[in-house]
C-alpha cells in the first residue's frame, strides 16, 4: 500500500467512514425541514388549514340581485318604480343615494327577499343603487345601477304658516295652503311631518282639497318647539302634478295667553299663564250684525288698516281708512281692533260693531296708553281670543285658523 486512501472511502478524525454517496450534515438538516413541513401541513392534500374544509371557495354566489328600474333608465316615476329584490339569497345591504349623498330610507323585508323605499323619490334627480345579497353559503353578490326620475311639467307648492323662526301663541296651528287642488291627500299628508319638543300627538285635518292644518288635541304648551318638514318634492298630488318643495321650518310657542270676550257683559278678560292680567271694556257686534262665538286665533296684526264694508258683504255701510291696532280673527273679516269713532261710553256698555270686537283707541294709533294699544302690544300671532254669549253661531273651523272649534274626534276622522 502506498498510503493513499482506498478509492471511494475515507476516514475522518472521528473515525466515521464517509463515502461519496453519503447524505452528510446538509442532508440531515433538509430531512428535518421536510419533517417539519409535513407536520405543519398534516399531510392533507385538501388544502384545508383546519383538518379538511376548503379554504377560499372561489365559486360564484348563487344569489341574484335585481334592481328596477333598469340601469340607466330616465323619466322614472317618483313613486312605485324603485324595487330591489334577491333570488336564491337574502339582501344584506341596500343603499340608494342622490348626488348630494342623501340616502333614501327603506326597509329590507324580514325574509330578505326584497327592499322597498319608505317614501317617494325627488323629481329630476339621479339616484345610485348599491345592493348586496348573500346565498346560503355566505357568498356575496353585488349590483350597482343608476337611474334618473322624471322632470315634472306641472307642479304645486304648500304655502305655510307660521313663519320659520317665529314665536307664536299657544293656539297657532300649522296651516298649509296648496297652490293646486289635491286629489291624493294621503300621499301629500304622508310627505309632511310635524313634531314637537316636548313630544305631543299631532294630527292633520283637510279643509277641502287645498288646505291641510296640523294641531295637537289641546293648545300647545308654552315653550314648545315645533318642527315642520315639507318633503313634497316628487309627490304626485294630482295626476301629472308634482310637489317641488323640500323644506324644514320651525317655530316656538311663547307664553300662554287666552283672552275671553263676553258679549253680554261687554268685557274681555286677558289671562296669561293662568293669571288674569287685564279686564278691558269692549263693544262687540250689534244685534243685527253679531260677533261669531267660539275660539279664534289671531292670524295677522296691522297697526293701521283700511276696513271697507264692500269687501265683507256690507255694501257701502262703512269705509274706514285708518282703523288702528287691528288683529285678524277670521278670513271673513272678523277683527279685534281699536275704535276711535265711537263714543267712549259704548265700551263696556253696548254692542255697536258690524261683527268685530272694538276697544277704545285714538285715530292714528299714536298713543300706547289706550286699551287697544295695550292689547296689540301684548299679543302674539297665534294667541287665542274666545267669544261667548253672543247671539250668533260658532265660527266655522276653516274661517281663519280656528280648527279648535272642532272636537278631537272630529279633527282626526
Amino acid at each position: 500500500m502506498n498510503g493513499q486512501p482506498i478509492s471511494g472511502t475515507s476516514a475522518g478524525a472521528d473515525g466515521v467512514r464517509r463515502g461519496r454517496g453519503s447524505k452528510g450534515p446538509l442532508a440531515l438538516v433538509a430531512g428535518a425541514l421536510l419533517l417539519l413541513v409535513t407536520a405543519c401541513g398534516g399531510g392533507d392534500d385538501t388544502g384545508s388549514g383546519k383538518g379538511g374544509g376548503k379554504v377560499g371557495d372561489t365559486a360564484a354566489s348563487a344569489a341574484v340581485v335585481t334592481v328596477a328600474p333598469k340601469d340607466g333608465a330616465d323619466s322614472v316615476a317618483t313613486s312605485g318604480a324603485l324595487k330591489v329584490s334577491a333570488a336564491q339569497g337574502k339582501l344584506t345591504t341596500v343603499k340608494v343615494s342622490d348626488p348630494k349623498g342623501a340616502e333614501v330610507e327603506g326597509k329590507i323585508a324580514t325574509d330578505g327577499a326584497s327592499w322597498t323605499p319608505d317614501q317617494h323619490l325627488a323629481a329630476a334627480t339621479k339616484y345610485k343603487v348599491h345592493a348586496i345579497a348573500k346565498d346560503s353559503k355566505g357568498r356575496e353578490s353585488a349590483k350597482d345601477t343608476s337611474f334618473t326620475t322624471l322632470v315634472p311639467q306641472n307642479t304645486f307648492i304648500g304655502q305655510y304658516t307660521p313663519e320659520d323662526g317665529s314665536t307664536v301663541g299657544v293656539g297657532m296651528p300649522v296651516s298649509i295652503h296648496f297652490t293646486r287642488g289635491i286629489t291624493d291627500p294621503a300621499a301629500v299628508e304622508n310627505a309632511i311631518k310635524v313634531t314637537a319638543e316636548p313630544s305631543v300627538p299631532i294630527e292633520g285635518h283637510w279643509f277641502g282639497n287645498d288646505r291641510l292644518d296640523f294641531r295637537p288635541e289641546e293648545y300647545w304648551a308654552a315653550g314648545t318647539k315645533v318642527t315642520v318638514k315639507l318633503n313634497l318634492d316628487g309627490v304626485e298630488g294630482r295626476p301629472g302634478v308634482y310637489g317641488k318643495q323640500a323644506k324644514t321650518v320651525s317655530f316656538t310657542i311663547g307664553r300662554k295667553q287666552v283672552s275671553t270676550v263676553d258679549a253680554s257683559t261687554h268685557r274681555m278678560k286677558v289671562v296669561r299663564d293662568g293669571q288674569q292680567i287685564k279686564d278691558i271694556p269692549i263693544s262687540a257686534g250689534a244685534p243685527a250684525t253679531t260677533t261669531y262665538n267660539g275660539q279664534m286665533v289671531i292670524s295677522e296684526k296691522l297697526k293701521v288698516t283700511r276696513m271697507n264694508g264692500d269687501t265683507v258683504g256690507f255694501g257701502g255701510e262703512y269705509d274706514i281708512k285708518d282703523v288702528p291696532h287691528a288683529m285678524r280673527l277670521s278670513t271673513s273679516g272678523t277683527f279685534i281692533h281699536g275704535n276711535y269713532w265711537g263714543a267712549s261710553s259704548i265700551f263696556g256698555s253696548t254692542n255697536t260693531s258690524h261683527g268685530c270686537v272694538g276697544l277704545q283707541d285714538v285715530r292714528g294709533a299714536w298713543s300706547s296708553k289706550t286699551s287697544a294699544a295695550w292689547l296689540f302690544d301684548n299679543s302674539l300671532i297665534g294667541d287665542v281670543v274666545i267669544v261667548k254669549n253672543s247671539h250668533d253661531k260658532t265660527i266655522a273651523p276653516d274661517n281663519g285658523l280656528n280648527g279648535w272649534n272642532m272636537s278631537w274626534s272630529e279633527w282626526t276622522k
